[in-house]
This record gives C-alpha cells, sequence and structure tokens, in this order.
C-alpha cells in the first residue's frame, strides 16, 4: 500500500468539496428548471435583439410551438401584440413592468386574452442581456367579465330607447364592439318567411353594410334551421356542406357567422346575426351571449315598436283635431299678411312725405347758398365790396340750416358723431334759458328747476341742447293756443335692479333731464308710437316726424333711456335718463370757435382727406396759420407718410377713407410707432365703434363736419399746444 501523504489528503478534501458545490449548483438548476416546466403561465426569454432565447412547457402548450422550432427567432413567429407587451429592453427598466398587455394574435388569426409581467434578463456580471416574459392566459375570465359588461351596457343603451331602429342598431354595436366581429345586425322577417329587412346595422370599419332587404335562400338553405327555431352557428363556411354559397359569403365579410332566430307564435319574426370575416371557432359562451342579446333586443324592440305605434295613433287623432286649428292659422296668417302689406304701403307713403319733405327743405337751403355765392360773385366782378359779408352771412345760414338737418337724420338712424364731455346739466339748461323763454313765447311760464348736488354726466353738450329745444317746441305746440306751464328739471336717480330692468337700463346711477307741460296730453295709442320713425300728430307741412325719433337715437347712442308720462287733458312729462359719470364737468369752449385764427410755429401737420375740394381748403387754412402741411388723399397713402416722415405733430383725418383704411385704422397704426402722436379726426358720419361715444383716447378729438375754419385753426393750436 502506498503511503498517503498530508498533501494529499488536502487536495482529496478540496476535490469533494468542489463535486459537492458543483452538485448542489446542478440540482439548483434542474430545481428552477422543473418549477418552470411546471408553471402554468408561459414564460419566455427574448435576448437583446427580441430572439427568443428559452420557452417553457406551457408556453409551448398554451402557443402550440415546439422549444426547438422557434428557439433563435423572433418573437413575432410565435405572436404579435394588439398592444402593451413589445417594448425596448432600454424600456422595460423604466416602464410599469405589471402593466398587461390587452390580446396576442396568433399565427392561426385567433387570439387570447393575457396579462404579462415583463422583468429585465441579467447576465453572470449583472449586466442586461435581454428580457423575460410571463404570460397568463385570463381569456375566459375577460370573455366572462365582457359578457357581462355587456349585457350591463345594453340594459342601459337600451333603458329610454323608443324608436325600434335605434334599439336593433344599439344591440348590433354593442354585439359587434364586445365580440370584436366584422358585422352585426338584427332584422325582421316577413310573412312568408323568406324577405329580411335591416334598417341598419353595425360593421368594423371597411366592412359594408347589408342594409336593405335580402332574400335569406340567397345565402344557403339554413332557413328551414331558423324556421325550426334552431340557432345556425358555422365556423368556417369552406368546410359547411351546406354552404354551397361559400365564395358569395366570404365576398360579403361573413366565413364565419352566427344566426339567432325569434319565433313568435311558431312564425320566424326576425334575426339577430354576427359576421366574421375570417374563420372563427365560436365559444359556447359567445353563442349563449348573442341569444341572450337576440331575446332583450326582440323585447324592447317590440315595446319601442308598440309605443311607437301609439304615438302614430295618437298623432292621428291630433291631424283630424289640428285640420280646423290649421284653418284658423291659414286664415290668420292671411290677415297678418294683409295687415303687414298695408302698414308696409302706409310706411312707404311716410318715407315718401318725408324724403320729399328733406329734398325740399335742402332744395330750399340750396338755393339759398347758390343764390348767395352768384350775387357775391357778380358784386366781386363789378368792384362792389360793400355787401360782401352780408352775402356770406346768408350762405352760411343755409349752410347751419342743413348741417343742422343732416344731423337730424344721423341722430333718428344712431349714426351721427357723438363728441361726449363731462356734462354738467344745471350749468346747460341755464345757459339755454333765454333762448327757451324766447322760442316758446310769452304765453307760456317757464320754470327751471335744477337739483342740488347734481352729478355730472357725459354726454355731446351741443346734441344734448337741440333734444331739449325739440322737447320744449314740442310742449309749447301741446298748448297751444291758450299757453300754460312748462318746467325743465334735473335730478338724481338710482335704479335697483327691478326699476333698470323696467327702464330697459343696467342698474347703476344716472342723471334725469325732465320737461313737463300742461298741455293737452297723450293717449296710450299715441305714446305707444312716438318715438317710431315719421310718426307725428301735427297737421302736414308742420313736422317730419324726426324730433323725437333724433331725441330717443341720440339718448340711446349715448347709453341712456327716455321715458314718457302723459294724461289726457292734464300733461305730458318726457324724461331723459343718462348715466353718471364720475369725474368734474369741463367749461364749455365753444366759443372759442369765433376767435381769429390762432396761428403756429412751423409745426407739420399731416392732413388725410379724399374730397379734393375740402382737402385743398384745409391745407390752403393750415398753412395760413403758420403750419407746415403734408397731404394724402387715402389711407395707404397717409400711412406711408407717417412711416418715413421724420416729424408730425398731428394728424388730421377723415374717418370715411377710401383705400382699404379709414381713418381709425391710421391713426392705430401710426401710434405703434409713434405712441405719442395728436390725431383730430373730422367726419360728417362714423360708426360709434370708429370715434365718439368716449371711445377716443387720449390725444384724439373729433369736429364734425360742417365746422367753422376758425374752429378747425383753434382746435389744431390747442391739441399741438398740448391745452
Amino acid at each position: 500500500m502506498h503511503a498517503i501523504h498530508s498533501g494529499d489528503v488536502d487536495a482529496l478534501v478540496v476535490n469533494n468539496a468542489i463535486y459537492t458545490l458543483e452538485s448542489a449548483h446542478a440540482a439548483t438548476d434542474k430545481l428552477r428548471q422543473d418549477v418552470l416546466e411546471q408553471m402554468e403561465d408561459a414564460v419566455f426569454a427574448f435576448d437583446g435583439q427580441e430572439r427568443v432565447m428559452y420557452v417553457n412547457a406551457a408556453a409551448e402548450r398554451r402557443y402550440g410551438i415546439a422549444s426547438a422550432d422557434v428557439l433563435g427567432k423572433p418573437m413575432a413567429v410565435i405572436f404579435t401584440e394588439a398592444f402593451g407587451l413589445q417594448r425596448s429592453l432600454d424600456e422595460s427598466l423604466e416602464m410599469d413592468l405589471s402593466a398587461p398587455a390587452a390580446a396576442h394574435c396568433l399565427p392561426d388569426g385567433t387570439h387570447i386574452d393575457v396579462e404579462t409581467v415583463v422583468s429585465p434578463l441579467l447576465g453572470p456580471l449583472g449586466q442586461q442581456v435581454g428580457s423575460l416574459a410571463v404570460i397568463r392566459d385570463v381569456t375566459q375570465r375577460r370573455r366572462a367579465e365582457m359578457r357581462q359588461a355587456a349585457l350591463a351596457r345594453l340594459s342601459e343603451t337600451l333603458r329610454d330607447a323608443d324608436d325600434p331602429t335605434v334599439v336593433a342598431f344599439e344591440a348590433a354595436r354593442v354585439l359587434g364592439e364586445t365580440l370584436r366581429v366584422s358585422r352585426a345586425g338584427y332584422g325582421t322577417v316577413d310573412v312568408t318567411g323568406e324577405l329580411f329587412t335591416v334598417d341598419r346595422d353595425w360593421t368594423a370599419p371597411g366592412v359594408e353594410t347589408l342594409a336593405g332587404t335580402l332574400r335569406l335562400r340567397d345565402y344557403g338553405t339554413f332557413i328551414d334551421n331558423l324556421m325550426r327555431g334552431e340557432s345556425v352557428v358555422v365556423n368556417d363556411v369552406r368546410d359547411n356542406p351546406r354552404s354551397c354559397i361559400a365564395e358569395a359569403l366570404e365576398a360579403r365579410s361573413a366565413r364565419s357567422f352566427v344566426n339567432v332566430p325569434i319565433v313568435e307564435q311558431g312564425r320566424l319574426a326576425a334575426i339577430l346575426f354576427v359576421n366574421h370575416a375570417v374563420a372563427r371557432q365560436w365559444t359556447t359562451e359567445e353563442q349563449a351571449l348573442i341569444r341572450e342579446l337576440a331575446e332583450r333586443t326582440r323585447a324592447v324592440a317590440e315595446r319601442a315598436r308598440n309605443a311607437h305605434a301609439l304615438l302614430l295613433s295618437e298623432q292621428r287623432l291630433r291631424e283630424a283635431n289640428e285640420n280646423l286649428e290649421a284653418a284658423v292659422a291659414e286664415r290668420t296668417r292671411e290677415l297678418m299678411a294683409t295687415e303687414e302689406a298695408l302698414r308696409q304701403a302706409q310706411k312707404m307713403e311716410a318715407v315718401g312725405q318725408l324724403t320729399g319733405g328733406i329734398a325740399h327743405d335742402f332744395n330750399n337751403l340750396l338755393g339759398g347758398v347758390s343764390a348767395s355765392l352768384q350775387v357775391l360773385q357778380a358784386r366781386l366782378r363789378q368792384g362792389k365790396f360793400d355787401q360782401v359779408d352780408r352775402y356770406i352771412g346768408m350762405g352760411q345760414d343755409s349752410l347751419k340750416r342743413a348741417a343742422a338737418l343732416t344731423q337730424r337724420l344721423l341722430a333718428f338712424a344712431r349714426r351721427q358723431t357723438l363728441d361726449p364731455r363731462p356734462t354738467d346739466l344745471n350749468r346747460l339748461i341755464n345757459g339755454l334759458e333765454d333762448l327757451l323763454r324766447r322760442t316758446v313765447g310769452p304765453d307760456i311760464h317757464v320754470e327751471m328747476v335744477g337739483a342740488g348736488g347734481l352729478w355730472t354726466t357725459k354726454i355731446d353738450p351741443s346734441q344734448l341742447e337741440n333734444s331739449l329745444l325739440n322737447l320744449c317746441i314740442n310742449a309749447r305746440d301741446a298748448m297751444l293756443p291758450t299757453g300754460g306751464h312748462l318746467t325743465v328739471e334735473t335730478s338724481n336717480k338710482w335704479l335697483d335692479t327691478r326699476a333698470a330692468a323696467d327702464y330697459g337700463l343696467p342698474a347703476g346711477q344716472y342723471v334725469s333731464l325732465c320737461v313737463t307741460d300742461t298741455g293737452a296730453g297723450m293717449p296710450a295709442a299715441v305714446i305707444e308710437h312716438i318715438f317710431d320713425p315719421f310718426f307725428t300728430t301735427k297737421p302736414t307741412g308742420q313736422g317730419t316726424g324726426l324730433g323725437l325719433s333724433m331725441v330717443y337715437g341720440f339718448v340711446r347712442q349715448s347709453g341712456g333711456q327716455v321715458r314718457v308720462y302723459s294724461e289726457v287733458g292734464k300733461g305730458t312729462t318726457m324724461c331723459l335718463y343718462l348715466p353718471r359719470y364720475v369725474g368734474a364737468a369741463v367749461e364749455d369752449d365753444a366759443a372759442q370757435g369765433m376767435e381769429a385764427f390762432e396761428h403756429g410755429d412751423g409745426e407739420r401737420v399731416l392732413v388725410i382727406e379724399d374730397e379734393q375740394t375740402i382737402r385743398l381748403l384745409l391745407v390752403e387754412v393750415l398753412e395760413e396759420a403758420g403750419y407746415k402741411v403734408l397731404a394724402a388723399n387715402d389711407g395707404p397713402a397717409g400711412l406711408r407718410a407717417l412711416q418715413t416722415i421724420q416729424r408730425i405733430d398731428l394728424l388730421v383725418t377723415d374717418v370715411g377713407l377710401p383705400g382699404g383704411l379709414n381713418g381709425r385704422q391710421v391713426a392705430d397704426a401710426a401710434r405703434q410707432a409713434r405712441p405719442d402722436l395728436k390725431v383730430l379726426f373730422i367726419t360728417g358720419y362714423a360708426q360709434n365703434a370708429a370715434v365718439g361715444n368716449g371711445l377716443l383716447e387720449p390725444g384724439m378729438e373729433v369736429m364734425t363736419k360742417p365746422f367753422e375754419i376758425t374752429s378747425l385753426a383753434s382746435k389744431v393750436r390747442t391739441m399741438i399746444g398740448g391745452r
């Protein structure tokens, strides 16, 4: 025997230990392998390129594959995903790994519902070398949940349905979306059992509808089964010996189908059908769901059909009751049309009277201007200057009366250009007292009652003066021939929500100006129309019917309201309600217009005016007043000048300009580059959105055509001087 050395013993111990350790590792690997093979869940391992590295036995059974056939091949050889599982390996480290996939589509066209957990697959050194997917088949559970949800959804959808067509379509939609098929529908069968009518079916995208009337026997001999109350279930028409028209069925996306009959009193009354474009195994659960939905659909459809029939019966009972009402309504419409035609004729007559009167007045005014100019021209040729001022004054008087007439027309149309200013009504009526007394005459006693502590209102003073004068003249006429008492009174008014609604105004604080007379008063029928265009109670030739329309238009344009209080035989009160302005009133500077020209000091003024005569006169007047003047004939030309000239101290522009830019638009565009540019608008007509009514920005003012030339020069000097 050989002696055993201590070194040999040590080597033997080490070798035994290594063998034992390797055996333990082998046993652990074997245990792991056994666990994976015994799992009910499918397990896949994929490398970094998503190629198959490992599949367990459950995966082979579930997906119908052999491990040797798929190792090293892409994932798509086994299944494709509707959504959820296929992520990049980098994403798998950051995303919610427990998020389930929705479905796996297998190569044979079937699909299963799954829940998936994806985790990184690590190598010996802890580096990621792939991914590990554990997939659980939850098809049965989800389909049971799906069926319950479908039934609940159908019940909710059909709860209030009252149209049989809607009932049928909603049932088909729920069924089609739940089973994920190509087509679903519900149709009725005629008494012969041969014709099948579908009002509306549900189809998946790209699938044609079967809506319409079909011959059942054109699609096989299954009608006999249906008439006996037997459901027809075909997984693949190619494999069914009775499907002699398989090609036609496939062409209409019905390679696989289920037909469930509804039999009533021994007769085939309706069919619920489900079609699928590819072969499909219809499970027992799916067939049960289709049958249950068929029964529910028929019950609800019948209920809706009966309700609809009842509704039609009630409606017919009403084509009997409403015939007489329709005849009466038609007669009423004829009478109303006749009355409307009469009103239109009366209105046109009134318009004719108005336009004729205005034309007459304008001809007189133009005649005065023309005559004055002709006489003035003749005397100047003769060298006679002693009467020049007289004829100029006569022409100017005619122009002023023409301007007043156009202002009345614009006020009536609510299109006049307003120049609102903070105004003290007490000061305004006191300034008019002498004029009012002379206007109404000595037979009428005038009393001016100004409220203490009267609030300020923002209004166009000259227009308010015209309105007050108009009201006083109307009051005077109402007290003829005996005379009476006229009161002009101001007061503060606070309108709450209810009172403001009665007045047609927002709730808040207002200043009132009332004119009261002791005249004949007015009946309600007259009060109802006094603000109507062309309405007048005066004799022919003594009124155009524009006076009160002008007052009403001006007050409404200013944000206020007019109210009338009258009693026959006792008198009338006309009240103007104007919004309060929080601030101090300003002094009236109208008298400045008659002063001599105020000269400039070489300041530069740009004039934009499309009317050549007016443009030339404006340029001449301003140049004589000491300004350097540039001129443009439309908005674009003026804007170009504003963009190129170094210095412009004032822009004088008409509001209505040709060329696509009005005066306000030119001013706004110019102020983008010249924020301190001062602007004077001159206009005879302007929409409220353009100028006036308190919408002017600081440094902007407005003058209404026609105006005194001296007033223009004074306004220019004031604006340039910053006063």
